[in-house]
This record gives C-alpha cells, sequence and structure tokens, in this order.
C-alpha cells in the first residue's frame, strides 16, 4: 500500500498529477465514468480532484447547463446536469474548455462531484465526499486531513 499523503503537503498554487488508478463513477446502475488515465488536482488543504477524459465519459448522461465560475488557477468553469432516467443531479460535473496555462493537461477532462452519485471509487475503494457544498474532493485512505470544507474552514 502507499504510505498516505496529507494534504498539507499538496502545493499552493496546486499541481495536476497523472494517475493510472482505476476511478469508477457510477449513478442509477448506469457507468458515468470507467478510466485509468484521470488526472488529480492538488491542492494544499484539499483532497484530490479527480478529472476524468471526456473519452472515457459516458456523455449520454450529461446535459451542459448555463452559467459559469472561475478559478484563479484553472480559469473559466463550465457545468452539466447529471440525468440518469428521471433523475437530475443539478451541476454536477464541470470542466474547463479553455484552461489557463498551468493546467492545459485539464483540456478535455470532466470533474464531478463523488457525494452526488451513487458511488464512486479508486481502485476499488468508494470515495467519501469533501464536505461542503463547494469544492469536489475524494477522500480515500492514500490521503490525511484535515481537509477543507467542513463549516468554519473557509478561512484557511
Amino acid at each position: 500500500m502507499t504510505q498516505p499523503e496529507s494534504v498539507w503537503d499538496y502545493p499552493r498554487p496546486p499541481k495536476v498529477d497523472p494517475s493510472t488508478e482505476r476511478v469508477v463513477v457510477t449513478h442509477g446502475g448506469v457507468v458515468i465514468c470507467d478510466t485509468t488515465s484521470a488526472i488529480r488536482v492538488l491542492e494544499t488543504s484539499h483532497p484530490p480532484t479527480y478529472y476524468l477524459p471526456f473519452a472515457d465519459v459516458n456523455w449520454d448522461v450529461l446535459e451542459p447547463v448555463a452559467g459559469t465560475t472561475v478559478c484563479e488557477f484553472k480559469g473559466v468553469a463550465h457545468y452539466a446536469d447529471i440525468v440518469v432516467g428521471e433523475h437530475r443531479i443539478p451541476r454536477a460535473a464541470w470542466w474547463y474548455p479553455t484552461p489557463n496555462h498551468r493546467f492545459e493537461s485539464l483540456r478535455d477532462h470532466l470533474a464531478l462531484y463523488p457525494g452526488r452519485v451513487d458511488e464512486a471509487t479508486v481502485d476499488g475503494e468508494v470515495v467519501q465526499a469533501q464536505e461542503g457544498d463547494f469544492y469536489g474532493g475524494w477522500i480515500t485512505s492514500r490521503v490525511t486531513g484535515p481537509f477543507k470544507g467542513a463549516p468554519g474552514t473557509w478561512g484557511w
């Protein structure tokens, strides 16, 4: 087993870290993504956010929606709802069509909130979602906190 990583050792600004871990995301019995080519974004105090290659994403369950947000590091994010049958998860996925220079590797990659889908796994381990409704971190036994996102951590 890999030695756990402390999120307090991650840099700011964040770095991108290619991963060969198997990442599988499912909702309502439908596979949203199954990949071994994810990218982790690692930022101080945050569990990793996994970005999944477009080529391995099931776009049949994603509906792009209006509205964007801006990340000071990555650029302008676009959003999609996840729709499986009659169940819609608003703005559950996002991507950067034209990421800022240092984050070019995120082009054609999608991130999603692991706590909004039925299951997200990394190498078979079920992911715990980062607390709060803003950040999209994926908590596994590979990382240790404390993690930003819970009440009272906004100013960290």
